[in-house]
Order: C-alpha cells, then structure tokens, then sequence
C-alpha cells in the first residue's frame, strides 16, 4: 500500500481553516495514488477543549461528514481523530473512513492526557478497535496511547499488521516521541504510521517528526520537526509475516507466566 501523512500545523478552534488545507493534502495525496491520508490528532480544532460544544459533532454529522465526502471525492482513506458529541459527553474520536466515503473504524480515545486537560473535557473510551482495513487489518490509537505497550501488544496478538496514530506530540518530549514508535514496531513485529502536528499552541510547541517504521524498527520516512509537509511511502504489508517467521516472537510467548 501507498500512505501519506499530512503533518500539518493546526489553527486553534479554526475549523474552517484547518479544513482547507486537508483538503488541499488529501487531493494531492490521491493524485500520488496514496491508498491512505493519516492526519493529526484532533485536526480541525486543536485543543480548543473548553469550547467542544461550539465544535463536536455526532458521528455522521458536522465535520465527521466532511470527512466522510472528502474520501468519496477523490476515493482516498482518511484517518484522523476529532471531537465528537455522543449523549451529551466529548470524545476525541479516531475514525477511519475508505475510499467510498464509508466509515471502516471507531476508536474513542482510551488514555486522556492530564497534563493537556484531557480528563476535566473528554470521557475516556472503553474499548480497542482494530479496522478490517482495504489493506489488511489495522489498529488505532490517539497519541499518549502509545505510551502503553499493553493495547498495542493486543492489536499484534489479534492479527494487526499496521498501526495508525494521529498526534499532537509536544516537542519537549519529542525523544519518547521518536524512541516509543520505535519500541511498539520493533516488539509488535508491525509497520507503525504516525502522524503530529507541527506548530505552537497554548504556549506549547509541537514536534512533527511525523514517521512510518517498518517491523525491524527502520525509519521508511520522517518528517522534520518544524514545518509543514506531506509525506508519502509505500509499505509492503507482507513483510510482517516474514519477519515473524524469521524472529517468532509470537510463538514464543509465555502469556501464562505474565
């Protein structure tokens, strides 16, 4: 598969403005026959929180329609993550759609993040998701998920070959940015897509470094930690299995002992 990543700097409780430019990406992401767009965490409005109600919206409403019209126009996936509005609560909402327009995939992020306020906004999901992608089975997460090595091991166990995770990393802690993605390929044996905003906001700089690790923990393509860019790979999902069967680490497990 061909996948692009649309690291990009976010205008805080912008919407419209952010919308722009992905549309822009995801245009051109397609006519470089990208299968896949990933974009930042909570893309079209930051971390504008404390105003979630004037912008969440309900899955299959507001910007989550957008989105899904986006892919259909220019038949491209698209993943990122934006708030949703669901029985009167905020999420920050993972949603995969393929290149039909047709929602594939919802994670409602599990981890919130206290040191951005995650927690005193947002309700915490209550379960994994792993997408029966066009491409091959696929798990979600959303930024401080990755820290957590135990919901990433289960997307392996269940059969994930890729992992997607959109970001807003900030770039005083950008070394656990780059070593941690590292750290879930290498042990899961899995390609890994991760995608960060680049930008200031609320006195915080993020880091960018938007990167696609292949299962030997090779960096295929990173972005830079500063400015705008669209990057675009090609995966060879196969190589997983391959990789498994030369280090089998899957067989060797011991789940019982831990």
């Amino acid at each position: 598969m061909r996948l692009s990543l649309a690291q990009m700097p976010l205008c805080l409780g912008q919407p419209e403005t952010n919308f722009s430019l992905v549309s822009q990406w995801t245009a051109t992401a397609a006519q470089q026959g990208s299968d896949l767009v990933v974009l930042p965490e909570l893309w079209s409005t930051a971390y504008d929180l404390e105003h979630w109600q004037q912008h969440a919206n309900r899955l299959g409403e507001g910007m989550f329609a957008r989105l899904s019209q986006l892919a259909q126009t220019h038949q491209i996936a698209i993943a990122g993550s934006l708030l949703e509005e669901r029985h009167g609560q905020a999420y920050n909402t993972f949603t995969l759609y393929d290149a039909q327009g047709k929602l594939r995939a919802v994670y409602r992020k599990v981890h919130l993040v206290p040191m951005l306020d995650e927690p005193r906004w947002l309700v915490p999901g209550d379960q994994l998701q792993i997408a029966d992608a066009d491409w091959g089975k696929t798990g979600l997460g959303i930024c401080y998920d990755l820290r957590f090595p135990e919901m990433w091991r289960q997307y392996a166990v269940h059969g994930a070959q890729l992992f997607i995770l959109p970001a807003e990393w900030p770039s005083r802690r950008s070394y656990h940015w780059q070593t941690l993605l590292r750290a879930r390929a290498i042990e899961n044996q899995v390609f890994v897509a991760a995608c960060n905003r680049v930008g200031e906001s609320k006195g915080e700089v993020f880091a960018g470094h938007s990167a696609v690790i292949d299962p030997w923990g090779e960096v295929l393509i990173e972005g830079n930690g500063e400015t705008a860019e669209l990057l675009t790979v090609d995966l060879d999902l196969a190589q997983v299995n391959q990789i498994r069967d030369l280090i089998p680490v899957f067989q060797d497990r011991r789940p019982e002992l831990y």
